[in-house]
Parts: C-alpha cells; sequence; structure tokens
C-alpha cells in the first residue's frame, strides 16, 4: 500500500480531533497505521488499524480496541 496526501490529512486530522493521543504513523513494515494513545487520562496504549478511517475509531476507542493482540502500554 502506498500512503497517500489524502490519508496523510486524515490521519492529521484524527490527531486534532483526540489532543490527547501523542502521534500517529504508518509502519513501512507492517503496513498498517500506529498511534500511542493516553487510555483515561492514564498509561500510554499502543493501538494499530489498517487505514485512517479505522485508526480514527481505535483512538476513540483505545481502552478496548484489540490490535495489537499484546496489549502494550507505558507507564
Amino acid at each position: 500500500m502506498s500512503v497517500t496526501p489524502t490519508m496523510v490529512r486524515q490521519v492529521t486530522t484524527s490527531e486534532r480531533e483526540f489532543p490527547g493521543a501523542l502521534t500517529a504513523w504508518y509502519g513501512q513494515f507492517t503496513k498498517t497505521w500506529w498511534a500511542l494513545v493516553p487510555v483515561n487520562r492514564g498509561p500510554l496504549r499502543l493501538v494499530e488499524a489498517h487505514s485512517p478511517k479505522e485508526l480514527r475509531e481505535a483512538i476513540a476507542n483505545a481502552a478496548t480496541w484489540p490490535w495489537p493482540r499484546a496489549h502494550w502500554s507505558v507507564r
């Protein structure tokens, strides 16, 4: 998959919509979108999605988002 300017705009919009999301990026190796998001103003959670639209959903639902399968958190 190649990352288009539209995809970058969608992710940038999601980052602005959820200012608590520290950062979002496209994984060249995994070919998926990622974001580091605080959960309930607590630890940070890494979420993964297949598209910018799905990443927005992942950020909004970080506490229960199923990807990645291992629940990684940074305290």
